[in-house]
């Protein structure tokens, strides 16, 4: 049975995914003593966030994607001393392998972006790759990059974490209620409006995920985000894998392969996925990642198939997510992360704690992220996304 509907709240948060949950906390945590969490989903298996594949890494090819690794992934780090749930992080690194001369010079500007940031990732010949994984057939390998504190963590424990301790400081969480409208009153925020009633309040924060876009058509917004089915496969265990296996990612195909448990799970972005809500598996797609992943590890066809599922990316036109704030008053937006939001979600909910209760965020500066630049025409496009 869900928890009471309160009539009345000063800050509302529409989803309760990673972002959700840690915009929750974190403002919480700053001192804000009237927040109600809205989640559609019964359980927080419904959340985008269950559904990705749990990878965390430093690197990328913005700025303001490397700065917010450079936050969030400590964050990971101190997650248990802070919250006390182990969040799983194994810094197995991120092993990009690279077959395209063209993918070779961006990772090469890639890669001095980082050192310069900071982030001392290690470029690797086409030799040093195939001996990094000598289970895999790289033979077209012309170069690669590894960072040794990418890895994973395990979504559901940062989520789970975020959303207790959000509940310990007060925040008011209210499970299976679908936001259906939003009140504008005077181009200002007046009211939620839920499949179980209203809420009037101050303040509203679009953490929705796939679903920001259709929460801001009731506020009347326009939001650039589309929902792409994204799907994944678990293998039975795999005696030869290494411990050291890292997470490997066929750049060029945007294949990819991590330790998981015993096995490996592996997974392919289809560049021919349309738009929309399907979560249900394509048994085509996942035939052809299959077939795919067969090719780069051979001993994958003594293995068996464990469990596969599919999620949802939230795409925007550049590949970078839509921070801060709207055209109406009192509605802010974190969303849009196009498959990397689960790693930043921790900064990011600092990052809206910052925004709504202080009128910018200054932990790191996202203000190229707004909404607006989509009209103004200043896209910030990421380059490392897969």
């Amino acid at each position: 049975m869900a928890a009471e509907l309160p009539p009345t709240a000063q800050i509302v948060i529409i989803g309760g995914g990673v972002m959700g949950a840690s915009t929750a906390y974190h403002l919480a945590n700053a001192g804000a003593s009237d927040v109600l969490l809205l989640e559609r989903s019964a359980h927080l298996e419904g959340a985008a966030t269950s559904r990705c594949a749990g990878g965390v890494r430093y690197q990328f090819a913005t700025p303001v994607n490397i700065e917010l690794s450079k936050i969030s992934l400590p964050m990971l780090e101190r997650f248990k001393d802070e919250l006390g749930i182990d969040p799983q992080y194994r810094q197995i690194g991120y092993l990009f392998v690279l077959t395209r001369p063209q993918d070779v010079e961006s990772f090469k500007t890639t890669v001095e972006l980082q050192h310069r940031m900071g982030v001392n990732t290690e470029w690797l010949d086409g030799d040093e790759v195939r001996r990094r994984v000598p289970l895999m057939s790289f033979e077209d390998a012309l170069a690669g990059t590894i960072h040794s504190k990418d890895g994973l963590a395990d979504p559901a424990s940062v989520n789970l974490g975020y959303l207790n301790r959000a509940r310990e400081l007060g925040v008011r969480v209210a499970m299976e209620t679908k936001v259906i409208g939003i009140q504008v009153e005077h181009d200002r925020v007046a009211a939620v409006k839920t499949n179980r009633g209203p809420v009037r309040c101050e303040q509203v924060v679009d953490a929705a995920g796939p679903w920001a876009a259709e929460v801001g058509k009731l506020a009347g917004l326009d939001i650039p985000i589309r929902p792409v089915r994204r799907q994944m496969v678990t293998t039975t265990p795999i005696p030869e894998l290494p411990p050291d296996f890292p997470f490997v990612i066929d750049f060029a195909r945007s294949l990819y392969f991590h330790p998981e448990g015993e096995g490996l799970l592996t997974g392919m972005s289809n560049p021919d996925q349309p738009p929309g809500y399907d979560q249900t598996i394509d048994d085509d797609w996942e035939i052809a990642a299959l077939e795919a992943a067969v090719q780069r590890m051979p001993l994958l066809e003594r293995a068996g198939r464990l469990a596969g599922w599919a999620g949802l990316y939230e795409v925007t036109p550049d590949a970078h997510p839509i921070f801060g704030a709207t055209e109406i008053e009192g509605f802010w937006i974190v969303a849009g992360f196009s498959g990397h939001g689960f790693m930043h979600g921790p900064v990011s909910g600092k990052l809206m704690s910052e925004f709504v209760l202080e009128g910018r965020a200054y932990t790191v500066d996202v203000s190229m992220l707004d909404l607006a630049r989509f009209k103004a025409g200043r896209p910030v496009r990421e380059y490392n996304v897969i």
